[in-house]
């Protein structure tokens, strides 16, 4: 097998396997030690669980307890709340007492950031206590330090002087400990030795637990959280690796993507990092960060989670592999060579479904981002007009756009005039079996599952340089699957594009969303695919005007998986913290007003942060910053710079929009192209 080294991490590939995952072709959970929170067994040996965070001032015992209370009968099983100061820890044995009391043993988790002392006694109060290594013993002021040998060690002695009482106290009461380090506020020591990398993520996390373990302390959960799932996936794939080379503990691993937002970019964005770490079998607690209720949180973490209740026994086997052909651990895209706008150094293209849908009428294009002006007799088309549309066997009824491309099966495309224009797709038979024919010299599609392979056909694709491979599963682990056929090309030193194709039974539109990202989001992180096609099932006797909201809702899902990915940029972003008992105005509301005021700026990332706490650091690779730094004041970043502090509530968006004109990337919206 050709393996890629490049910039590899020092590691015997070949092992790559069994260093990060328990296995890349089926679903295995990876073994942990078991941690126990209270009563809450926590680990491979317990389900995985599903936990959120309070919001509510946590001076407010009779508000937080309310919530509470709806967050654990919406199945919440494991409760954080902040505690910044001394008088917010003590506050938790009132908040503990009066939960108790009425009945509720859910254990609670202390939020620690910035105060030791608020961490040493919220030790002794509640069941479990997170702290950030990033900013429990180091400030950061964004300097670039160069530390010797000598210096550094220094600086880790002193790590261990103010973080040595908190694990003697979590050792003496029982309390468990989540060692979670957060993308965006690694400290400016880790940043200097590592850069803003995942290793630097993962050394700011064992820096921590080899004291811990120097203890004899081992009831400890580690978490690698970053608003960008790529760096996610990759810095817990490396903790998993690292843990194992340095010979610690298997410890259970808290998975979430922070500031994922609000609405389906949210569910999606979460889904992709999150689900793509569950496919590897790792993580045995998962925490859904939206910008909404805490309690809207529980069921997308459920419904990501219980996918796997049953896997096992549902996932067909999957030819083994000995080694991974890609870097798990650094983003690197499949190489391909370009096949019209395939592959190559193009942007992930999408294809929209209508093999049930007669396209008879311009209208109908509309819900999938193209839209016909009468008045000046031209088409226009939105941020998320899909690239090419699927027809089946009921080609268009009229000439499609310019920026619009049209597949049809093979069998029709053969009775078609104009050949040229329109685009067939062949199965495996019928692309060995049609001999003379005059192909389009530019684009067939071809579509392909992992049974079909052997070597004479991975010969002829390799031959065709027209060809983009359609991928395709029935498999319930179709994500491991359509991997293991990506790893088939790359051995056989194929670079035809690929597009990846889904189909879902009909499911709820969460389900829909979160599968979608997960599997078709696990392949494009690790550089695999070249376009997304997601198949509906439509339901037997759909009218017309529903099958097309149907198709649009996976068209723009289709765009939201894409995005979460990193790989094309067709909206704004918003990286958004789902809000806490620190957070300083109303953080659903604003976002909502930045969002309406700000929509049509595509590629431009803006993140809004309820408080100084996580808020620069996790909008570490945002263009723009809202971040709140006292009651109804809002500081503005450009980047990671501060430009602006104190200003009032209700002139901070204008203030924000003021930099953007300064920067000369404000653009005033349009006419409204929406759907």
């Amino acid at each position: 097998m050709d393996i890629l080294t490049e910039n590899l991490p020092s590691t015997d590939l070949t092992r790559t396997g069994s260093r990060y995952c328990p296995s890349l072709i089926r679903y295995e959970r990876r073994t942990t030690v078991p941690v126990r929170i209270g009563d809450l067994g926590l680990g491979s040996d317990f389900p995985i669980r599903v936990q959120s965070m309070t919001t509510v001032d946590t001076m407010d015992t009779e508000g937080s307890v309310q919530q509470l209370i709806r967050m654990i009968e919406a199945g919440c099983e494991l409760v954080r709340i902040t505690a910044p100061s001394v008088k917010e820890a003590q506050n938790l044995e009132n908040i503990r007492r009066e939960l108790r009391q009425r009945g509720y043993t859910t254990p609670l988790c202390a939020d620690i950031h910035f105060t030791p002392n608020a961490a040493e006694l919220a030790a002794r109060l509640v069941e479990k206590v997170r702290i950030n290594p990033g900013n429990y013993a180091d400030k950061k002021r964004f300097e670039f330090i160069d530390y010797s040998e000598a210096s550094y060690a220094a600086e880790l002695d002193r790590i261990r002087a103010k973080f040595l009482p908190l694990v003697i106290i979590c050792k003496d009461y029982g309390t468990a400990l989540r060692i979670g380090t957060n993308h965006g506020s690694l400290s400016d020591r880790i940043l200097s030795r590592y850069g803003d990398t995942p290793l630097g993520m993962v050394e700011s996390a064992l820096e921590f637990l080899r004291i811990c373990e120097d203890e004899g302390f081992y009831n400890t959960v580690i978490s690698m959280k970053s608003s960008n799932p790529q760096v996610m996936v990759e810095a817990y794939r490396l903790l998993v690796k690292k843990l194992d080379e340095e010979g610690l503990k298997p410890y259970p691993l808290h998975l979430g993507v922070t500031e994922a937002g609000e609405g389906e970019d949210g569910r999606i964005k979460s889904a992709v990092g999150i689900g793509t770490l569950l496919e590897d079998g790792l993580g045995d607690t998962v925490r859904v960060s939206l910008t909404e209720d805490p309690e809207a949180e529980i069921p997308v973490a459920q419904a990501l989670v219980s996918r796997y209740d049953l896997r096992a026994q549902q996932a067909n086997p999957i030819p083994a592999v000995d080694a991974s052909p890609i870097n798990p651990f650094q983003y690197r895209r499949r190489q391909t060579h370009e096949v019209l706008n395939f592959g190559g150094t193009q942007v992930p293209r999408v294809i929209a479904d209508f093999s049930k849908i007669t396209v008879q009428e311009v209208i109908d294009l509309k819900a999938v981002g193209h839209f016909y002006l009468p008045l000046p007799d031209k088409w226009a088309m939105n941020d998320q007009g899909t690239d090419y549309v699927y027809t089946g066997s009921q080609p268009a009824a009229f000439m499609l756009p310019n920026g619009l491309k049209q597949i049809v099966d093979f069998n029709v495309w053969k009775t078609l005039n104009d050949r040229q224009h329109v685009f067939p797709l062949l199965t495996k038979d019928e692309f060995l079996q049609a001999g003379n024919i005059d192909f389009p010299p530019n684009l067939i599609f071809l579509q392909i599952a992992l049974v079909e392979l052997d070597a004479s056909f991975l010969a002829q694709i390799r031959s065709n340089s027209n060809l983009v491979l359609v991928i395709c599963t029935t498999n319930a682990h179709a994500m491991p699957e359509l991997r293991r056929l990506f790893f088939d090309l790359i051995e056989a030193k194929i670079t035809a594009p690929v597009v990846i194709k889904r189909q879902y039974g009909v499911l709820p539109e969460l389900d829909f969303q979160l599968f979608a990202a997960t599997d078709c989001g696990g392949l494009l992180v690790d550089g695999l695919g070249d376009g997304l096609w997601l198949t509906p099932d439509y339901p037997a006797q759909t009218a017309k005007t529903d099958l097309l909201e149907i198709a649009k809702s996976y068209n723009t899902t289709s765009f939201g998986i894409l995005q979460a990915a990193r790989t094309r940029m067709s909206k704004t972003e918003y990286i958004s913290c789902p809000s806490c008992g620190r957070t300083l105005f109303d953080l659903q509301e604003t976002t909502a007003q930045i969002r309406h005021r700000t929509d049509h700026l595509k590629g431009v990332k803006i993140g809004i942060m309820g408080c100084i706490v996580n808020g620069p650091g996790e909008m570490a690779d945002a263009d723009y910053g809202y971040v709140g730094m006292g009651p109804n004041k809002i500081a503005l970043y450009r980047g990671q710079d501060v430009v602006k502090r104190s200003v009032p509530a209700e002139r901070a968006l204008d203030e924000l929009i003021g930099l953007m004109k300064e920067d000369g990337i404000w653009r005033e919206p349009e006419a409204s192209l929406s759907l």
